[in-house]
């Protein structure tokens, strides 16, 4: 194997961690919004019975 073959197999190697990383983050950021969106509805109709 030579130089060349060992850089590209480093590169490859490092690029596929970071973006999996990066689409992780999205999808955590994607599903923690969601979250957020469901707690919101929830305490607003806990809210609202307690105000009746």
């Amino acid at each position: 194997m030579n130089a060349n073959q060992l850089i590209n197999m480093v590169i490859r190697q490092v690029m596929r961690r970071l973006v999996n990383k990066g689409v992780n983050a999205g999808l955590n950021k994607l599903g923690g919004s969601a979250k957020n969106v469901r707690n919101a509805r929830k305490a607003s109709r806990m809210a609202d019975r307690l105000n009746r």
